[in-house]
């Protein structure tokens, strides 16, 4: 640790799923490090962002959504982000104004009962909202939760974002830096392509196949003489219906997932990227919690 004299700490950035808390760690880290989809209980695992300055650092945790769970893999992202409450000097708890019904924003408000670490209320997307509409909601929260600040953002437009960071500044302590200063994760490159590559399954694909896939990555070479990283990855997946779908006809659709992927790991590396994917089912495995843990949940 380094003994400079600032504000440091640690937030975790929770809520509901598909509230924005991705979007949200990638906007204020000014680069994309957690994968965003429009697809909800996109982030499986707590992935970590650090927000550097001359006068703090701030690390900031995303966690998966807080959901009702039923399948063990849905019931181990939620303990994940239960957990990521207890460790933290802040919460920013997101939730989606656009939502026509807040009751399941209201129930996660719950999860927050219990704990006494100073929360802020992100209210996020504003920008699909009426002007009339936000004093009701703020009104609404703040007779359900004693938050310590309410603050309407853009985690898209990145707008109210200045005021977001300021009152979470304020929540600090004086105390050291955790990690140098020109780190922006602690997540390895390994874990963020096979993120990537799991990002695009989000898109390329429909209905249960994103949440019944995951990706592991075998291996991951790097020529430096030649400027090139070598990486075999391996999507899994439960059915052979779903390998079926993922491959595509004549793999038209696994070539897809690997040229989008592509594009974005080199981005990531800055590095031509050779990638190989490969597709095996592992049946009912977001149900087999040995797996689940090999996965690093």
């Amino acid at each position: 640790m380094q003994s400079d004299n600032i504000k440091s700490g640690m937030a975790a950035i929770v809520g509901p799923p598909n509230a924005g808390k991705s979007t949200l760690l990638n906007c204020l880290l000014g680069q994309k490090i957690s994968i965003v989809t429009p697809k909800p209980q996109t982030t499986r695992n707590r992935i970590i962002g650090i927000l550097n300055d001359p006068s703090y650092q701030i690390v900031m945790l995303d966690t998966p959504g807080l959901h009702e769970a039923g399948k063990p893999l849905n019931q181990e992202m939620v303990k994940i982000a239960v957990q990521s409450l207890s460790e933290v000097d802040a919460i920013l708890f997101l939730v989606d104004v656009s939502q026509t019904v807040p009751e399941k924003q209201k129930k996660a408000v719950g999860y927050l009962a219990g704990t006494a670490i100073p929360a802020i209320l992100v209210l996020n997307k504003v920008d699909l909202l009426h002007k009339d509409q936000l004093l009701p909601l703020i009104e609404m929260y703040s007779n359900i939760y004693p938050f310590t600040a309410i603050v309407p953002i853009s985690a898209l437009k990145n707008d109210g974002t200045d005021i977001l960071l300021q009152e979470l500044v304020n929540l600090m302590s004086v105390g050291p830096r955790f990690y140098p200063q020109d780190i922006p994760t602690d997540a390895t490159e390994r874990f963020i392509v096979a993120e990537i590559i799991r990002e695009k399954i989000f898109f390329l694909t429909g209905q249960e196949i994103p949440y019944s896939s995951a990706v592991i990555i075998e291996s991951f070479k790097e020529d430096e003489k030649r400027s090139l990283v070598t990486i075999h990855a391996t999507i899994i997946v439960e059915k052979s219906s779903q390998k079926s779908i993922i491959i595509g006809k004549k793999g038209s659709k696994l070539q897809q997932i690997g040229k989008n992927s592509r594009q974005d790991i080199e981005k990531l590396l800055s590095q031509r990227v050779l990638l190989k994917l490969w597709v095996k089912v592992h049946k009912n495995w977001t149900s087999d919690m040995r797996f689940i843990r090999d996965l690093g949940l």
